[in-house]
């Protein structure tokens, strides 16, 4: 059973806790923190987008397009919906001479819940261009254009982009694509199993590609700048992965995924990092991961101020009382050592 990673206290007493896995690797994949089971299978789901782009930086797609930095950085994102998220992924499309007809996400309601009310009033059904991950699929049909690849059918695992995501993937986490069990994410495309240390190597080798061609190390490096100064791109509004980004890129990168993931890249130090949480709930991830961050003591408690509420927050009730507090659980990264 992997141990509790947060805790849920009401007038201090234990109520609720929400178990998972942490692995941190080195520049040659040691492992130099762990908690929980770190071979655990499960699936990088958003936490993979900063992967899923590099075919299209490496074929030379930026150039080709003209793609800014700030494109980038909405196909690596999951997005709130917001008018900036929605007018990005609009040129991107613009610029393959598609509109939002040829995304194939499914329709959602924008995350930002200011946005999704907007469109309730309006009377306006959310479209595929309001999913949190058109962004995403923006750069595949981008990838699909410039190869000359059908867009019909360009989210079936068969098809040459998803095959070119697959390889890269497998290059990336070095977890051979045989073991990969495939499924679909929440926006129908390809996803691929991977143990959550191998998620954590998969980060690293983003942060760090010195065993890539060249032309890889060049799309590792333009994620890395595109996500580090176009924060809020990747996530939005009061989203810890733009909140985190703001403070801490390109020291520290990190992305969210569904049911509990969350993968961090340590581009000075050269780590990766992967955060399963067991059940799923997706505030403990950031409870551990803002918990880590400020264990490397990297930068200042004063720099992380706007960020602690992460690691440890209060819980309010319909009366705005505070009922009581989620936080990572004491002592989690007492033996956590930096420099190795």
């Amino acid at each position: 059973m992997n141990p509790i990673l947060v805790e849920v206290y009401r007038n201090e007493v234990l109520e609720s806790f929400h178990r998972g896995v942490v692995c941190v690797v080195d520049s040659r994949n040691q492992v130099i923190f762990s908690r929980g089971d770190i071979h655990q299978l499960c699936y990088p789901r958003s936490a993979m987008k900063l992967l899923q782009v590099i075919p299209l930086l490496e074929a030379g797609g930026m150039e080709h397009f003209d793609f800014t930095l700030e494109e980038i950085a909405i196909m690596c994102g999951s997005h709130n919906g917001e008018p900036e998220h929605i007018r990005v992924v609009r040129s991107v499309l613009g610029k393959c001479g598609l509109d939002e007809s040829a995304l194939q996400c499914g329709s959602q309601y924008p995350t930002a819940k200011k946005e999704a009310d907007q469109l309730i009033r309006d009377s306006i059904k959310p479209g595929a261009i309001h999913n949190n991950c058109s962004g995403k699929h923006a750069g595949m049909l981008a990838m699909c254009i410039l190869k000359h690849w059908p867009v019909e059918n360009y989210l079936h695992p068969g098809h040459p982009l998803q095959q070119a995501i697959l390889e890269t993937c497998s290059l990336f986490y070095e977890w051979p694509k045989e073991k990969m069990v495939v499924a679909l994410d929440g926006c129908s495309a390809p996803i691929f199993s991977v143990p959550v240390i191998n998620q954590a190597i998969g980060y690293k080798n983003l942060i760090n590609p010195v065993a890539y061609t060249e032309a890889v190390e060049r799309s590792c490096a333009i994620i890395i700048e595109a996500v580090s100064g176009y924060p809020f791109m990747v996530a939005g509004t009061n989203r810890y992965c733009t909140e985190m980004l703001q403070v801490t890129a390109p020291t520290i990168i990190g992305k969210t995924g569904a049911e509990g993931i969350f993968c961090m890249g340590f581009t000075e130090h050269k780590l990766g990092v992967c955060i399963k949480i067991d059940d799923g709930k997706m505030q403990p991830q950031y409870n551990v991961a803002q918990a880590l961050i400020e264990a490397t003591k990297i930068f200042s408690m004063e720099r992380l101020k706007v960020l602690h509420s992460y690691n440890q927050s209060e819980i309010r009730n319909f009366n705005k009382f505070i009922t009581g507090e989620i936080r990572a659980a004491a002592g989690l990264f007492d033996d956590f050592n930096l420099i190795q």
